[in-house]
């Protein structure tokens, strides 16, 4: 097991796993495939602040995690948003949370004040792992995405460090 910083050999993994949660869930609100070339941009463009860091086993990557700049202006600079995806299979093993544990221990050390998780509702997965580390619900907003036929609701996390 290795917890590291994201390389550019892991791309095509990395969008393996998040083009499923495209394909069959609500849990991120793309809707069309994300291809290596653009992930290798967002990875690029998220890295220049932030970490993005991945899970691996046996040179398989089974689920990663990064922040990201919440919102363009410049007195939320000590606030992120976090979010973690895993391969559908490495589901409830604790990977999540030994990448969350990783990724927010560097964001404190950083100077991150608040974090921030944006929740597809329901999603009962993500809620727990957020409570586990001490997040609480500060926000829901009600059918703001539509997909696969249906609206869909989201919330917001918080933790502050």
């Amino acid at each position: 097991m290795s917890i590291r910083p994201c390389a550019t050999h892991n791309t095509p993994a990395i969008c393996d796993i998040y083009n499923h949660y495209i394909a069959n869930t609500t849990i991120t609100f793309e809707e069309t495939p994300v291809s290596v070339v653009d992930m290798q941009k967002r990875i690029a463009t998220t890295t220049r602040s932030f970490p993005w860091l991945v899970y691996e086993e046996n040179e398989k990557v089974l689920g990663y995690a990064y922040a990201s700049t919440w919102k363009d202006r410049s007195a939320y600079k000590y606030t992120a948003e976090i979010t973690v995806y895993l391969h559908p299979e490495h589901c409830g093993k604790g990977i999540g949370g030994a990448l969350y544990k990783v990724l927010i221990e560097q964001l404190a050390k950083n100077g991150i004040h608040v974090l921030l998780a944006c929740i597809t509702i329901p999603n009962l997965a993500s809620e727990k792992i957020h409570k586990q580390f001490g997040f609480r619900q500060v926000a829901h907003f009600r059918e703001v995405g539509f997909k696969f036929g249906r609206w869909v609701d989201v919330g917001y996390w918080q933790k502050t460090l």
